[in-house]
């Protein structure tokens, strides 16, 4: 195992992807705290720390996907994990390498978003307006997260020997996830009540009338369900660590849905790893 993970590392500092990845996000870093000052002077809108901070949770996602389907992949193009059976690796320690190393270039990259962030959002946009216990707690579950997907990318790339099949599916099942969290949480928004009714008083003064109820509202089992659905989903996980910082997040909850994805996909993907025919 220390073998096959010394070789990844040793890959990992000259593979291209992982250090575009890693400019990207410190890029991003820099320029979002920039963007949401010079938003906040334009617009005179008191924009706080915490608003551009962990937009990268989305940015992570999106880059594991591609990240783990090319490096994964490339082994599979050039005959290296064919080479490494030969040699007498164990598919467990094979499959098991490649995930720790997916997981610590996905570390790598929001680390590389976090520092410049902090480092220029903290002047410009002064401390976090939420309490110190939760940005830890939602940087945590961020990084909990970033485990299970990578666990999931891995799972695919490692049971698909095709580099672009792996990469197409991985890319766009980030992108669905993350569209089903944005629609779970548009129903979710939905206020109970709503009121359209204005009528004009005798005065001439316009003043609304009784609330009605809204029939978008999601109530009963069903909005359990989609509440559920939020908080087990990755994609809906995406969602509202990246804008809903201002509620009370089930972070224990999301957190313990994220490991409980990484086990189940790893667990899947190396039982399904041992009985596949490599070419």
């Amino acid at each position: 195992m220390n073998k096959l993970l010394f070789a990844n590392l040793a890959r990992l500092k000259k593979d291209t992807t992982f250090w575009t990845g890693m400019a990207f996000m410190f890029v991003v870093g820099i320029a979002r705290p920039i963007s949401t000052y010079y938003d906040k002077i334009r617009w005179n809108y008191n924009f706080t720390f915490e608003n551009s901070f962990f937009v990268y949770v989305v940015f992570m996602a999106i880059l594991s996907s591609v990240f783990c389907s090319l490096f994964i992949g490339t082994e599979y193009s050039n005959g290296t994990i064919r080479n490494k059976l030969i040699v007498g690796h164990k598919r467990s320690d094979i499959y098991l390498s490649n995930l720790f190393l997916c997981l610590a270039a996905s570390f790598f990259m929001c680390v590389s978003y976090l520092i410049p962030n902090f480092c220029i959002g903290f002047p410009l946009l002064g401390v976090f307006t939420i309490p110190l216990r939760l940005v830890l707690g939602i940087i945590g579950c961020i990084f909990i997260l970033s485990i299970a997907f990578t666990s999931i990318f891995t799972m695919i790339s490692m049971l698909s020997q095709s580099k672009s099949t792996a990469a197409v599916i991985c890319i766009l099942g980030v992108f669905m996830l993350m569209f089903t969290g944005i629609i779970l949480n548009g129903r979710l928004s939905e206020p109970e009540f709503y009121n359209n009714n204005f009528f004009m008083t005798d005065e001439g003064v316009i003043q609304s009338g009784a609330a009605s109820p809204n029939p978008a509202y999601v109530k009963g089992f069903k909005r359990d369900v989609y509440e559920f659905l939020m908080d087990f989903l990755p994609g809906g996980q995406v969602i509202q660590l990246s804008s809903d910082t201002e509620k009370n997040l089930p972070l224990g909850k999301m957190s313990i849905y994220s490991i409980l994805i990484a086990i189940t996909a790893g667990i899947f993907g190396i039982c399904f790893f041992h009985k596949k025919d490599i070419k």
